[in-house]
C-alpha cells in the first residue's frame, strides 16, 4: 500500500516541487494547502499517512501553531520543512513534538529518509 502524505507549504511553486518529488519517490500526494486554516479544513475530510508542515505559513496560524492542533485534534504524524534554523525556530518546533525534521533545500534521499524513519515509527508505535 502507498502512503499518502499531506503538504502543507505557502509556495504554491514550492508545493508543487515537493509534491512531484514525493510522487517520484513512490508515495501518494493526497493534497495541498498554503494555509493552516485550509489545512485543517482538509484533514475534516482525509486522513493521510504523514503531513509535511512548513513553519512559515501565511495567515492567522504559522507551522508551529497548526502541528499542535493537529497532535492534539488528529493524532497525525507530521514533519517540519523549514528554511530557517535559528534557535528560536528549533526551540519552537521541538515543542510540538514533529516526528521529523528537514532544512530547505533538501536532497530526495533525505527526504524519503525522513519520511521513512516517521512511518516506521508510527508502525512501530
Amino acid at each position: 500500500m502507498t502512503n499518502s502524505i499531506f503538504i502543507v507549504e505557502d509556495d504554491p511553486v514550492i508545493s508543487q516541487l515537493i509534491s512531484w518529488r514525493l510522487q517520484k519517490l513512490g508515495y501518494r500526494v493526497s493534497g495541498t494547502a498554503q494555509t493552516a486554516e485550509d489545512a485543517l479544513s482538509h484533514l475534516n475530510s482525509d486522513t493521510p499517512d504523514l503531513i509535511l508542515i512548513d513553519v512559515m505559513l501565511q495567515g492567522e496560524k504559522d507551522g508551529t501553531e497548526l502541528a499542535r492542533q493537529i497532535r492534539k485534534e488528529h493524532g497525525i504524524p507530521f514533519i517540519f520543512l523549514t528554511g530557517h534554523s535559528d534557535n528560536e525556530t528549533i526551540s519552537r518546533v521541538i515543542d510540538t513534538g514533529p516526528s521529523g525534521f528537514l532544512l530547505k533545500p533538501f536532497k530526495d534521499e533525505e527526504l524519503k529518509v525522513a519520511i521513512e524513519l516517521a512511518l516506521k515509527h508510527i508502525q512501530s508505535g
